[in-house]
């Protein structure tokens, strides 16, 4: 599991929150299903992992590539460098496999590993970064200035956020 999945414990009420569980085998099935639509290189089925499990799950590089060479070194895809990067396609072999075998949504399997407030919270923060991204495109330094004012404002209420103690208020009650 890479550190771009945030967690930690919530409050001591709700319990902790983890990482979204990847099972065994599903980094695998996720890059054969890619592969099904279409040819792409590592990165590309990073990238689309995370956009496919709405952000809830980017595989790392050290669990996509050495996948990516154990099916190949399987017969089930073919690598071929192109433009500096190696873009990966299914064989024959590796597309009957995968109509035999591999689920065509890993990344939804993953997705619901979370409780629902913790998902919706990531959808959320996805969404901010999609605006983020317009905002650092077209923003007029007027805009540029009210953005940078609220992050700062958004970062210390995200921090006393964490910094509430469930545990001191139930000590302070009668």
């Amino acid at each position: 599991m890479d550190a771009s999945n945030f967690a930690g414990p919530l409050s001591a009420s709700q319990g902790p929150h983890f990482p979204p569980r990847v099972r065994r085998g599903e980094v695998r099935a996720a890059l054969l299903s890619l592969l099904s639509e279409g040819p792409r290189n590592g990165y590309q089925m990073i990238q689309e992992i995370q956009h496919r499990s709405q952000g809830v799950w980017r595989p790392s590089p050290g669990s996509v590539y050495p996948a990516l060479q154990q099916l190949e070194d399987e017969g089930l895809v073919a690598g071929e460098e192109s433009g500096g990067s190696r873009t990966y396609a299914l064989t024959g072999e590796g597309r009957r496999h995968v109509d035999a075998r591999v689920p065509g949504d890993p990344w939804s399997e993953v997705a619901r590993t979370l409780p629902e407030d913790m998902m919706e919270l990531r959808m959320l923060w996805g969404r901010l970064s999609e605006a983020f991204g317009q905002l650092t495109q077209v923003a007029n330094p007027r805009q540029v200035a009210a953005a940078r004012k609220l992050l700062k404002t958004t970062r210390r209420s995200v921090f006393a956020i964490l910094a509430d103690d469930d545990d001191e208020e139930e000590e302070q009650e009668p």
